[in-house]
């Protein structure tokens, strides 16, 4: 069964098992920045390129240089810390060890959102920059997609890249042995004449919850209408995890 309701009119809460829709709220279909969450399909490109290995290698040191914002980025990352702390240097770092031409590849194998990998008008970093509030934009339903996929393992690379890259995504226990895995992302919301909105967030929280043979995919998004103070990534995680609790106990 399928249920419906009403949330803030430009984000987007969907859940699904075993490729159904259980329950789609709000705008699915626009298209905005991953974000963050394109990390797992960064480490899904990393794992099947044979550049990560496994969940605690390789380990990479924060050199001068690297994208610095957070505190906690500046020392070295492996693949489990890389997602803990959403470390951007060290996401460039595996896009740079693809190289432009495979990084293309993957993007189209994968269908993932527009596609558009060119980066910020004029600068030439698509490489290392499309995902962060510039070309790259993916809808959730277009995220919720994905992530069947993935849970299935039916993605177009190795069963092994897949089964590594759910394991860096592992979060916590939850109520009643379900164990949830996921991603948030945020970043400034782009008005339709392709400017950043600062002021404005677009904040994810995507992927799934398990226990035994049974798996459920989300898939979070807060669209801000105004400013706010806290990160809408941060607010769609506790949004998503009270919506969870509901559905975990009807199963």
């Amino acid at each position: 069964m399928l249920f419906v309701s009403h949330v803030n009119a430009a984000s987007c809460f969907i859940a699904a098992e075993n490729d159904h829709m259980i329950t789609k709220e709000g705008a699915c279909d626009e298209r905005y920045t991953p974000a963050s969450t394109f990390k797992i399909v960064i480490a899904l490109m990393g794992f099947d390129a044979h550049i990560l290995l496994d969940q605690t290698h390789p380990v990479w040191d924060f050199k001068p240089g690297y994208v610095d914002w957070i505190q906690r980025w500046q020392q070295p990352h492996n693949p489990k810390l890389w997602f803990v702390n959403s470390c951007v240097w060290y996401s460039q770092v595996i896009t740079k060890k693809l190289g432009m031409d495979r990084f293309n590849t993957y993007v189209r194998r994968f269908h993932y959102g527009n596609q558009d990998t060119s980066g910020d008008k004029g600068m030439h970093n698509g490489l290392s920059h499309c995902w962060l509030s510039s070309s790259l934009k993916i809808s959730p339903q277009e995220q919720i997609d994905l992530l069947n996929q993935l849970v299935a393992n039916r993605l177009p690379v190795s069963v092994d890249a897949q089964e590594k890259t759910k394991s860096i995504m592992y979060q916590s226990r939850l109520p009643n042995g379900w164990d949830l895995y996921g991603k948030t992302g945020n970043g400034s919301y782009a008005v339709l004449s392709g400017q950043k909105r600062q002021d404005r967030q677009a904040g994810w929280f995507v992927g799934f919850v398990r226990k035994g043979n049974k798996t459920i995919t989300f898939v979070q998004l807060i669209i801000d209408e105004d400013q706010q103070d806290t990160y809408a990534s941060l607010r769609a995680k506790a949004a998503l995890k009270d919506r969870l609790e509901q559905l975990i106990i009807q199963r």
